[in-house]
């Protein structure tokens, strides 16, 4: 007994790809104090204290420091609230984004 039924096709799935990935930057200023720092990144980045402090240190050594990878539009909002909270207490606090590689 031969097995004659056909199969149905499937349809070829089309790969979605996946959204490219930005880094969240913090960039280090000699005004901004340190615990408004580790403040702000507690509240937007939702970092614990000893997080928000090494992203802080670490940015204060070396210039700046990747906080965190997100979607572009997820990165680029989270970047200008941090930005935002250091202008409205009257600090030159920034962060930007960047493409990840």
């Amino acid at each position: 007994m031969s097995d004659n039924t056909t199969r149905p096709r499937t349809a070829p799935r089309s790969k979605t790809e996946r959204p490219r990935l930005h880094k969240v930057i913090l960039i280090n200023d000699d005004y901004t104090p340190r615990e408004f720092v580790v403040a702000v990144l507690k509240a937007v980045f939702r970092m614990n204290e000893s997080q928000a402090y090494s992203v802080m240190l670490t940015a204060h050594r070396r210039g700046t420091c990747v906080v965190a990878v997100f979607t572009r539009d997820i990165a680029e909002t989270k970047a200008t609230e941090g930005t935002e909270a250091g202008r409205s207490a009257g600090y030159p606090l920034q962060f930007t984004t960047e493409p990840e590689e």
